[in-house]
């Protein structure tokens, strides 16, 4: 089974010939991640699982109470969205640096940066979206209202692709090293910080009657900078890493 799903990604990076236009290549690559994230199930229910668990366990362990419930649910939602995702980033770049695709990866004719961010898409489609869909289920069982539980779902959708573009930078930085899941949490959770501020901020300041547009301006240029920013930090960071592994 390994072989073959080697096989199938040299297969398909290959396929991207220096004729291929640039949203061929694009969508090729979205595909190959997609399919290969469905064939490893593990990764792939491992950060909607451990989204549900934690909210889950949250008034278990704290308090049943639903006014304090409603109040700390944007928080305990963004923090549970924030570690899966994190949990899940490990995997982005090192099954290929281990069965060696990520070398022909970089060689490819098409821009790194370019390949980088259809891998980031996909890896959010997998990891960010059903944290998103499972968020309006969770949030009711948190007593938060319908209105805020969509604002709180629109935080989320702002703000997971800014954690996956993030957390590429530093998975490409660690893509070579054993046991670079610990450094990779060191490197991106500091970068984090604005983003669960924003997010959370956003639900609260909803909660009150306050005006919102500020705090969903705030996400939307974060997610820009990131969009313009993290792909290329990231393409560099794994010539850095394959160069010097």
């Amino acid at each position: 089974m390994t072989a073959r799903m080697t096989d199938q990604s040299s297969q398909d990076l290959t396929s991207t010939s220096p004729t291929t236009g640039l949203l061929s290549a694009f969508l090729v690559t979205v595909k190959r991640d997609l399919l290969l994230a469905f064939r490893r199930r593990q990764d792939l229910l491992n950060p909607p699982l451990f989204f549900v668990i934690v909210v889950t366990l949250f008034p278990l362990g704290v308090s049943p109470d639903p006014v304090f419930l409603a109040k700390a649910a944007p928080g305990v939602v963004w923090v549970a969205a924030l570690l899966a995702t994190l949990l899940s980033l490990d995997h982005l770049f090192r099954h290929d640096q281990d069965d060696g695709t990520l070398e022909q990866f970089i060689l490819l004719p098409q821009p790194l940066a370019w390949l980088v961010l259809a891998r980031i898409l996909a890896h959010w489609l997998v990891s960010g979206l059903p944290l998103i869909l499972l968020s309006p289920l969770l949030g009711t069982m948190l007593h938060l209202g319908g209105n805020l539980t969509g604002v709180l779902c629109l935080t989320l959708l702002l703000g997971t692709p800014v954690l996956s573009l993030i957390g590429a930078i530093g998975a490409a930085l660690t893509v070579g090293l054993r046991g670079g899941g610990v450094l990779l949490s060191l490197l991106v959770l500091p970068l984090y910080i604005p983003v669960l501020i924003f997010g959370t901020g956003t639900v609260m300041a909803a909660s009150d009657a306050l005006p919102v547009d500020g705090y969903f301006a705030i996400l939307g240029a974060l997610l820009a900078l990131a969009i313009t920013l993290s792909p290329l930090a990231a393409a560099a960071a794994l010539r850095i890493s394959v160069s010097n592994g």
